[in-house]
């Protein structure tokens, strides 16, 4: 019976990924790797793996005057433990455990209909995220690449940054803006995308309520910041717009999204690349096929 319901387990897992992988995942990224510990139980081979909260890096105090020291302490001490904490004990003994972060996300997400994990795996990630697209002086203009493409896919800088402080601000109640690299065609969760063309990869402007990410869509996550109200509420109480123009203007670390965007674009090249070396293992196998059939048609008029 524990063959079996390992085996059931593993299906649901499978069944719960999206035919093509985590595609959009950030998995690679180091910086948004939750740090694990494992542990053996005496006298068996059951190994546990736990998710740890990470440090932020740098100190508690680093981010003052803009975000206070008792607003950091409490949003990463209390809130975004809590997260690693619960999904912890939701994941032991579960088919989820094993799984990274990213997998967590993708599968408990299942594809709207979410389960009872998503909220804190998603949560989890998406602190540590918020953590690593800041720095003490932050702020000002990116450069290079990551500029270009700013300018090319909303007109100018300045634009950028007006639809993303619009994000923020309306989005309704509890939840996240992003600006994402979009390496798909379609915006629909979990889906099999078709293949991009060169003119689909751009980044764009997403809200998301609640714990969702841009990775369920498939997308991959650059910058971010966190509008529910523990969030800004000790230090702005309710002016959510100047906890973002903040956030724009004094912390954002514009070389971490810089970072995460040659991470992509590499991650999409490599992905391209496997897509086509299995386009061509298919074409060779069916040119296998054809060969091998009519290798049988003249044996059989050979017979005759």
């Amino acid at each position: 019976m524990a063959a079996a319901a390992s085996m059931t387990a593993t299906s649901l897992t499978l069944a719960l990924l999206p035919p093509q992988g985590l595609r959009g995942s950030t998995r690679s990224l180091p910086s948004t790797k939750p740090q694990r510990w494992f542990s053996r139980k005496a006298g068996s081979n059951w190994v546990t793996a736990k998710f740890e909260l990470k440090p932020p890096p740098y100190p508690m105090n680093a981010l003052e005057p803009h975000m206070s020291q008792e607003t950091f302490t409490y949003h990463w001490g209390k809130h975004h433990r809590a997260y690693v904490d619960n999904l912890n004990k939701q994941i032991v003994g579960t088919e989820l455990e094993g799984l990274s972060l990213e997998e967590i996300i993708i599968v408990s997400y299942n594809k709207g209909d979410i389960l009872p994990a998503f909220n804190n795996a998603a949560q989890a990630w998406n602190h540590e995220f918020f953590w690593e697209s800041m720095k003490p002086g932050g702020g000002g203009k990116p450069s290079g690449d990551l500029l270009d493409l700013i300018e090319r896919d909303f007109g100018s800088f300045e634009r950028f940054i007006e639809e993303f402080k619009s994000a923020a601000a309306t989005q309704f109640g509890s939840g996240w803006a992003w600006l994402a690299y979009k390496a798909n065609r379609l915006n629909v969760d979990n889906a099999v995308n078709p293949w991009p063309s060169e003119k689909d990869k751009k980044l764009v402007v997403v809200k998301s309520p609640n714990a969702v990410n841009p990775l369920i869509w498939d997308y991959f996550p650059l910058l971010t910041i966190d509008v529910w109200e523990h969030a800004y509420y000790l230090d702005f109480q309710n002016r959510r717009p100047d906890y973002i123009s903040i956030f724009m203007e004094k912390l954002v670390s514009w070389e971490a999204v810089s970072a995460r965007l040659e991470k992509a674009k590499a991650q999409v090249a490599e992905r391209e690349m496997e897509e086509e070396r299995r386009k061509k293992e298919e074409e060779e196998e069916d040119d296998e096929d054809v060969e091998m059939y009519v290798d049988s048609n003249t044996d059989d008029s050979e017979a005759e």
